[in-house]
């Protein structure tokens, strides 16, 4: 079997999906996190697909080295590792489908059957009683835990922030058996970080995440030495060396890798070793709900440092949502997410919807 074609699809000027096409007529598919299309576009179809195109898809690792090396210089720490990522984890769609067994068969078997996930607001100007009631809403619908994005991203310690009246709602309207997360984008100096998570430690807060800037690694040890509340992060880290450093020098409790950001399954998979070799959980950024999701769960089921509930955007998406970009879609019930059972990831692009919604 070699590999005829990559195909770069991008959506609504947005959301970017790879297929990978074979001689035998088995194709798979696969995301890229979508924060800057154009650039991760222009890599899979300039940088990456003419050095695997004529190759096996089943030499997943030896195709990963060569997309990490081989386009010298081109900054193997953020839209490099993106488009990697599409590719990859088409690649492995490809092997499952081969093979006749769902992903997650050959990433090692079931280790959990039905993954939980917590639900992920994107909103960021919601008025604390409003947020909460929204947290009631999915409380009621089985999940047992909501996010928050709170606070203006890099805002330094000045900006909009109405964290601790939101975390105070919600804890007063979800009671003591429902987990709250909170995410506020590299929102803080390391002094106020302190203050905030001293203060959300009051209200039982599950997790603090991403309260300084990602570069700042002796702020983060500071900061985990400090207080008792976990420090989660690690959506702008890509490789494995990246997570070795924010284990060694950030001392973080909690890391966060997306698949579709990091380089796809086979990336995924060693820092996933790593963080097992530490003794450190895993708990995924996934803010993409189709592909990305489905990715992330079969990672989920056969991983086991993905210890905590994965991430499930509940914002109303266009592919999931307005024309779902993919057969039989999956989605949660009763805050928990099962796999389909065919081979690959398990579903197949809706080829009407993808016509209709693609923009490149």
């Amino acid at each position: 079997m070699k590999i005829t074609k990559v195909e770069s699809i991008v959506l609504l000027d947005r959301y970017h999906l790879v297929r990978v096409h074979t001689d035998e007529g088995v194709d798979g598919v696969g995301e890229v996190s979508p924060m800057n299309t154009a650039v991760t576009h222009t890599l899979v179809e300039q940088a990456l697909a003419p050095l695997i195109v004529g190759e096996n898809p089943a030499d997943i690792e030896r195709l990963w080295m060569r997309m990490y090396t081989h386009p010298y210089k081109l900054g193997p720490m953020g839209a490099q590792l993106n488009a990697i990522a599409g590719i990859d984890i088409a690649l492995w769609d490809i092997a499952g489908k081969v093979a006749g067994q769902p992903l997650h068969a050959l990433l090692g078997g079931t280790y959990r059957a039905a993954p939980e996930v917590y639900a992920s607001s994107m909103q960021r100007g919601m008025a604390p009683a409003e947020e909460a009631a929204r947290a009631v809403s999915f409380q009621e619908q089985g999940y047992r835990a909501y996010k928050i994005h709170s606070a203006t991203p890099w805002m330094a310690d000045d900006g909009f922030d109405q964290t601790l009246d939101t975390v105070r709602e919600m804890r007063a309207a979800v009671g003591d058996d429902f987990d709250i997360l909170v995410d506020v984008n590299n929102a803080y100096y390391p002094h106020t970080a302190v203050r905030i998570a001293r203060r959300l430690e009051e209200y039982g807060v599950f997790h603090f995440e991403e309260p300084l800037a990602p570069h700042d690694h002796d702020g983060y040890a500071a900061l985990a030495a400090a207080v008792d509340i976990p420090i989660a992060a690690g959506e702008q880290e890509y490789t494995r060396w990246q997570f070795r450093d924010l284990i060694l020098h950030a001392k973080l409790d909690i890391l966060q890798p997306d698949v579709i950001k990091c380089g796809g399954i086979t990336e995924f998979r060693r820092i996933a070793a790593l963080a097992s070799t530490f003794n450190k959980p895993i708990t995924v950024h996934n803010t993409q709900p189709t592909i990305g999701t489905l990715a992330h769960l079969h990672l989920w089921m056969s991983t086991p440092a993905c210890v905590y509930a994965q991430e499930y955007n509940i914002e109303p998406h266009p592919l999931r949502d307005e024309i779902p970009v993919w057969r039989e879609p999956v989605l949660p019930q009763g805050g928990r997410m099962r796999p389909p059972a065919a081979p690959g990831l398990g579903v197949e692009l809706d080829e009407e919807a993808v016509r209709r919604l693609r923009s490149a």
